[in-house]
């Protein structure tokens, strides 16, 4: 793996990063196929499958040793378990948070808290880590940020569920590079943790043989569904080793412009008053995206 900061790091996270929004965001529309499981549900068999499918890629991979490591970090030092169910806890959270709040009225205010998120990775990095940003990084946070204050001004404070989102996520990023398990070994002990309250969603929320019996397609997507989430997870993870807690935290926005084109293919609409919001957010996309070209660029012309 190239040294985090390193050109080839940068762009290698850059790549991956817009790779796992863009299968997370795939999910979001995948999550319609599976009914009539429910969210709880699907968040159960998501977390189940998924650790199986982590694993065997750790191990065809040759890197199983990642976890093997911290196995042996555990048995020199016993305390590390505490922190490492407390990422599990954390990153356990938002993705139930992610499938509750559509069921209980609060997908607003969670939208919000991912509008906010950027900017929240975005002061950790810039206050704990001392990043710096480039012109078009720093134009693209200030137009995001414009984004964000309207759709405050138009939704209201945030909430409990937005805060959540918002200091939630940092808190776990920084949690792991604390504990420096932020490598897939590490992502395969916080799925590990999740494992008996995933079960517990699936065998516990309504009949599992009634939901195959009514839709046997579930026989094929929910496999499938482990593979895009392994998928997405892993992405996610090195690209957040790989890349600067700041410019991290900015790519983030390419997530929810993916699932407003989602909705849109759904059948929603943009609200005329949402336009503030989004178009703001769109142009700072469009900027990380120059960067990023003019970056890789840049590196090319190095190397010849």
């Amino acid at each position: 793996m190239p040294a985090p900061g390193s050109s080839l790091a940068t762009s290698r996270g850059v790549a991956l990063s817009v790779t796992s929004t863009t299968l997370f965001a795939g999910l979001y529309f995948y999550a319609t196929l599976l009914r009539p499981l429910t969210g709880i549900e699907i968040f159960g068999w998501r977390m189940l499958l998924t650790l199986p499918c982590v694993t065997l890629f750790l191990m065809f991979t040759g890197q199983w040793g990642r976890v093997v490591d911290v196995f042996a970090r555990i048995r020199r030092q016993p305390a590390l378990v505490l922190g490492l169910m407390a990422s599990s806890a954390l990153l356990g959270v938002q993705l139930w948070l992610f499938l509750w709040a559509p069921l209980n009225g609060a997908a607003l205010q969670v939208s919000l808290g991912y509008f906010l998120l950027p900017l929240s990775m975005l002061a950790v990095g810039r206050w704990l880590y001392g990043d710096r940003l480039t012109t078009l990084q720093t134009a693209a946070a200030l137009a995001a940020a414009f984004g964000v204050g309207h759709e405050i001004l138009r939704i209201g404070m945030p909430s409990w569920q937005a805060l959540l989102v918002a200091v939630g996520l940092p808190v776990y990023f920084v949690l792991r590079r604390k504990l420096h398990t932020d490598h897939l070994g590490g992502l395969w002990f916080d799925m590990a943790f999740t494992v008996p309250v995933a079960a517990w969603c699936v065998l516990g929320h309504g009949d599992v043989a009634r939901a195959f019996t009514e839709a046997p397609r579930l026989f094929a997507l929910i496999p499938l569904l482990a593979v895009i989430s392994a998928a997405a997870f892993m992405c996610y993870t090195v690209s957040s080793r790989l890349l600067s807690f700041s410019l991290f935290g900015l790519l983030g926005y390419v997530e929810p412009v993916l699932m407003l084109v989602v909705s849109l293919v759904l059948g929603e609409r943009v609200k005329p008053d949402e336009w503030l919001t989004y178009v703001p957010i769109w142009g700072a996309v469009v900027l990380l995206v120059v960067d990023g070209a003019l970056h890789v660029a840049r590196t090319a012309a190095g190397r010849s």
